[in-house]
């Protein structure tokens, strides 16, 4: 008879024995893999968990911005450049600067890298009489915004004035009791009311908008400009400081100013949010690491204790059985069975016992790692690992064949003598 026969007939006589130490291997490689598995899957979940919150958070952000310009849109420019040796109290008490500059200066900006501004608009701006009118008003000559070199096309925060047309503050169309259409005649030129604002309650009510070029003409500043409105950029990095350095550094004859406005606290509230965001998901991320901390330490010790309990109750099953078959085993050695097949016998067993309990307690380990962490079954390929199953296909088995080692030890070296006798 073969020694796999020989064994396969000890595994049919003794199936409690055997099926008790199958078991206890099943739950010790489960035990392992499922342990690997769960890490695994936290990993994974975490990534899922970090990815979705920076994806909303992405979101948030994005409408956040798109609000944050139409703000900006809506409160208009909020920088304005002007002559270096522009007196503020002078330009606060007027209410426009009394100082020109070249209109090259603004586009000198506009074809530069710098970060911190963007919608340039050149304007030229003049308190005077309205002699046909008999009325004070404020003349601003403008023209479209001047395209950034170096960035995309955005919409004009402010629409440039045709020329032969004027746009008129809400005071002068309603106390003069004019509408888009009329025509009216301005420093002995004629114009078309182009649009009559809205209220605004500042000195736009009071202003007349034409082209630049046409308000040159009248005043007599060919190529002349007193201001320069433009929109500092809130992006991250970007304060006044570095906005006035980048324009002292390409316009070292000018100044810079800001206005205060609801702006800045709107912008504060964004960065706060930002903050607040990136917070949230540091914080979360902290927590995931945290867990999977806690999980790595409950495995470093329970996993030992399970593979430990494992070989010592393989270890007594084999004990056990040796102890059982003394008389058999003394017969076999009696009819001439020398050491080394008995010895073949006990360990082929272990060795069949280890790598079905290997199979067995795989597939038990990675169900049970990968469905604890809310892991759906699209994503269970993803957690498989060839390194944990050869992992286990080689532990199992050494596993087992550790633990029968003593036991078939003493079971090969029985005096057959000694065995039938005490029978």
């Amino acid at each position: 008879m073969s020694i796999w026969k020989l064994v396969i007939a000890e595994i049919l006589h003794r199936k409690l024995n055997f099926g008790l130490g199958l078991l206890s291997v099943v739950v010790a490689i489960a035990c392992l893999v499922g342990a690997f598995t769960l890490l695994r899957a936290h990993d994974l979940r975490t990534d899922r968990v970090i990815a979705a919150k920076e994806l909303e958070t992405q979101k948030q952000m994005a409408v956040m911005e798109d609000d944050y310009r139409k703000i900006m849109k809506e409160l208009g420019f909020n920088v304005l450049i002007l002559p270096g040796d522009q007196n503020l109290g002078d330009l606060y008490a007027r209410g426009y600067a009394s100082h020109y500059m070249p209109e090259e200066y603004a586009h000198r900006l506009a074809a530069s890298d710098a970060m911190s501004v963007r919608h340039l608009l050149p304007s030229l701006q003049q308190k005077l009489e309205w002699p046909e009118r008999g009325r004070t008003v404020i003349l601003a000559g403008v023209r479209g915004e001047i395209p950034l070199l170096h960035y995309a096309d955005k919409e004009p925060m402010l629409v440039a004035v045709p020329p032969g047309t004027m746009v008129l503050g809400y005071e002068l169309h309603r106390s003069l009791q004019l509408a888009e259409g009329d025509r009216v005649e301005f420093l002995g030129r004629n114009f078309t009311v182009g649009r009559c604002n809205a209220e605004r309650g500042t000195k736009d009510d009071i202003t007349i908008w034409i082209d630049l070029r046409e308000a040159q003409t009248l005043l007599g500043k060919e190529g002349q400009i007193n201001g320069i409105l433009a929109l500092k950029c809130h992006c991250e990095g970007s304060s006044l400081d570095q906005l006035r350095r980048e324009i002292a550094r390409l316009l070292p004859e000018t100044r810079v100013i800001e206005f205060a406005s609801r702006l800045t606290t709107r912008a504060e509230a964004r960065d706060r949010a930002t903050r607040t965001a990136r917070e949230s998901i540091a914080a979360e991320r902290a927590h995931r690491m945290r867990l999977r901390l806690e999980r790595e330490e409950l495995a470093a010790v329970l996993v030992p204790l399970v593979l430990l309990a494992s070989a010592l109750w393989i270890g007594f099953l084999s004990f056990t059985n040796v102890r059982e078959r003394r008389a058999e085993i003394g017969i076999l050695r009696a009819l001439g069975l020398s050491t080394r097949p008995i010895l073949s016998i006990f360990l082929l067993k272990a060795l069949a016992m280890g790598v079905l309990g290997a199979l067995a307690g795989y597939a038990l380990g990675f169900v049970a790692g990968s469905s604890w962490d809310e892991i759906s079954l699209a994503d269970q390929p993803e957690l498989f690992d060839p390194l944990i199953l050869l992992i286990s296909a080689i532990s199992a088995p050494l596993l087992s064949c550790m633990a029968s080692w003593l036991p078939a030890i003493l079971a090969s070296q029985q005096d057959p003598a000694l065995a039938l006798k005490e029978e």
